[in-house]
């Protein structure tokens, strides 16, 4: 009865055409469908009925009965007011209405009983209530209190008499008839084993539930099932990937076992080798490999990365690297040649910056697979850039490309898909890496190298400006360096951060003996790449930049990283920044500097930053303050359409719908089991709608 969840909504009772077209455009509600989705954000307790002696000004919205005994309007002009004074057997209140005044003064009759809802608040030594609902007592309303569903609308609906009360009124409409036409599509084993709310009282309950048990219940339910079907698309690719894509099965171990006896640098942490069998075992199954490998700043990836790199060379092929910029790429590269050179293995760089005579050379070599190794950036893909076998892809910063582009790296080859090795630095939160990567197998690495201090980080106000400035001049006496960063390139009308160029100019003044380069994203390649080079040498000892060495620039002397106006900078990348530091063995220090003036928010990110090196423990923090959407920019891509669910709060529910799938999946991959029917036609309707994962029928 799909046919039922489509119809319009114009033919609910109240609706209409043009009522219908606007809740289409201000809140995306075309049909039944989406109007049972609009589920409440907040609910009125309305279970408890208050007699006026218990009100005071600190209680929230209260209910309770009263007979209006006094009606006068006050007043004259626009400093009209219509007071109305309530009572019940224990007192009295005034309730006030400044807006509506004629209106109400019709409506309302002394005498007759009325049930109110609002606010009580205190004006001289009066309680008094403004703008309270009230409607006459009736047996439905006074009998039993209930939850109140609150909705979202918008201040247009709201013009054209559109709130909340309104739309409740148009859900109540439709509920009795479309109860019927629900059907549930998830398996009666899950549901019976978990204890589930059946589907339709669930649709019932999230919108008028008895009480709290009841609401939790459904909305328990509504949750379990969202995450559930999204994890059942990602387990049914992931299962299908693997008895589609076949990889080629590398098992030797000549080439490892040579750089481990004769040239890694140091001993590897036990995260670093338990991260290399993961990936060894994926690359000899014979099923093409996809994996996502997390790590924090400076725990040792990109030597991971080779000695994978190792693997597919050992069987014949070759190995490719992309990362995001050509400072990042460029770092890879050079980051990479001495373990290829130490090894006899050929590789090679290719950004846009590539001179077109190089390029030729490069991709002859890379055809007759003369060439082990190509580092570079989006260059990679272009056409012109033929593998003679690609084993294995490694994509860096991996949110900083489009599913497209990756897609193009897997098919450089003709025969089998090369393994792909997905990298960031960015920690994920558990959540949010099972949702947008839960078609991937993850590794973690979760140690830093022995011999690394962690980074001390502190918090100073602009007026602690002296004492910052003393603190910088004695590490450069120490011979360490210092990078400076700031939020903008230039300064903007709207905002009163310290712009770039000023800061440099300030920078300079302050550290007359001793050299200052600068750095933006502005700035022509060459340059770049010439500052940084001063820096790297040490040339210069203070770097004033933008967040364009966020990511890139390994420079072991750099032991201090100030971030300017840090309010303005989200969690991730102020983690992403400090990770600059600390690349060598001296102790490092990251310094915050605001105003005084902070945001709850600002204070939250400035204290986790103060508080913690880890990476997960931070990436949690930015999930609950800014939500998945903004974190990831995932909204746009579908995957992340929940309506109920939220993987800031709703962890352990998500777990336990990835389990339940897994489960599902591993004892019937295909769902073509008579009792899974129902759940692949759902999900097939799913996909062709591209709609919410959870839609109603």
């Amino acid at each position: 009865m799909a046919d039922f969840f489509d119809t319009s909504i114009e033919f609910i009772k109240g609706v209409g055409p043009q009522r219908a077209k606007l809740l289409g455009e201000e809140l995306s509600i075309f049909s039944y469908n989406d109007l049972l989705q609009h589920y409440p954000f907040r609910y009125e307790d309305r279970t408890r009925f208050y007699k006026i002696a218990e009100l005071n000004d600190t209680l929230p919205a209260v209910q309770f009965e009263v007979s209006l005994v006094n009606l006068q309007t006050v007043g004259n002009g626009r400093r009209t007011r219509l007071v109305a004074t309530a009572k019940d057997e224990t007192g009295r209140i005034e309730l006030v209405w400044f807006k509506g005044v004629s209106w109400m003064a019709k409506k309302l009759q002394p005498g007759v009983k009325y049930l109110v809802f609002g606010k009580p608040t205190k004006y001289g030594s009066k309680l008094n209530i403004a703008h309270p609902e009230i409607e006459i007592v009736t047996t439905g309303n006074s009998l039993e209190g209930k939850l109140r569903p609150v909705y979202s609308t918008t201040e247009k609906l709201k013009a054209k008499y559109i709130d909340s009360k309104t739309i409740s009124k148009f859900v109540a409409a439709l509920i009795q008839p479309a109860l019927q036409h629900i059907h549930d599509p998830l398996p009666q084993e899950i549901a019976h084993r978990l204890k589930l709310m059946p589907k339709a009282e669930a649709i019932y309950h999230i919108h008028f539930p008895q009480n709290t048990q009841t609401l939790e219940k459904a909305r328990f339910r509504l949750k379990f099932e969202e995450l559930f079907y999204v994890q059942i698309q990602l387990l049914s690719l992931k299962s299908g990937r693997a008895r589609k894509f076949k990889g080629k099965i590398y098992d030797s171990t000549e080439l490892l076992t040579k750089f481990y006896n004769r040239h890694l640098p140091f001993e590897l942490t036990g995260a670093q080798k338990r991260v290399i069998k993961e990936i060894y075992r994926d690359m000899k199954s014979g099923v093409q490999m996809n994996r996502l490998l997390q790590g924090d700043v400076g725990s040792g990836k990109t030597i991971v990365a080779f000695i994978c790199m190792l693997v597919a060379i050992g069987g014949g092929s070759q190995a490719a690297m992309m990362a995001p910029t050509e400072i990042l790429a460029e770092q890879h590269y050079e980051g990479l040649r001495p373990f290829a050179k130490a090894m006899g293995l050929q590789i090679a760089k290719l950004t846009g910056s590539t001179k077109a005579s190089e390029r030729k050379k490069l991709y002859l070599a890379l055809e007759t697979g003369v060439l082990n190794i190509l580092v570079g950036t989006h260059a990679l893909l272009e056409e012109k850039v033929k593998f003679n076998e690609l084993g294995l892809a490694i994509v860096d910063e991996q949110h900083r490309f489009g599913v497209a582009q990756r897609s193009k790296l897997w098919s450089k080859n003709v025969d089998v898909f090369p393994h792909v090795l997905v990298m960031t630095a960015t920690p994920i939160p558990r959540t949010l890496a099972m949702t947008l990567y839960g078609d991937l197998d993850v590794s973690i690495i979760d140690e830093l190298p022995a011999g690394r201090k962690p980074i001390k980080t502190v918090h100073h106000y602009d007026s602690h400006r002296l004492k910052v400035n003393g603190f910088i001049k004695k590490q450069i006496e120490e011979g360490r360096q210092v990078y400076i960063v700031y939020p903008l390139i230039e300064e903007s009308e709207k905002t009163d951060m310290k712009d770039l160029t000023d800061g440099y100019e300030s920078i300079r003044r302050a550290f007359p003996e001793y050299h200052v380069s600068i750095l933006h994203g502005r700035m022509k390649s060459e340059d770049k790449a010439f500052e940084m080079e001063r820096f790297v040498k040490g040339e210069t000892h203070i770097m004033v930049a933008t967040t364009v060495i966020e990511v890139g620039v390994n420079v072991p002397n750099a032991s201090v990283m100030v971030i300017e106006n840090a309010e303005r900078f989200g969690l991730a990348q102020l983690h992403q920044l400090r990770g600059r530091v600390g690349r060598g063995s001296d102790q490092s220090y990251c310094i915050l500097m605001t105003d005084v003036k902070l945001s709850a928010d600002a204070r939250t990110r400035i204290s986790t930053m103060v508080k913690t090196n880890n990476g997960f423990e931070i990436a949690d923090t930015d999930l609950k303050l800014r939500g998945p959407g903004d974190l990831m920019g995932t909204q746009q891509s579908g995957v992340l359409d929940l309506k109920l669910a939220d993987l800031a709060k709703d962890g352990a529910i998500l777990k336990l719908a990835r389990d339940t799938a897994s489960q599902l999946i591993s004892e019937d991959s295909e769902l073509i089991r008579p009792e899974h029917h129902a759940l692949k036609a759902h999900l097939q309707k799913v996909k062709q709608a591209k709609v919410n994962w959870s839609a109603i029928s």
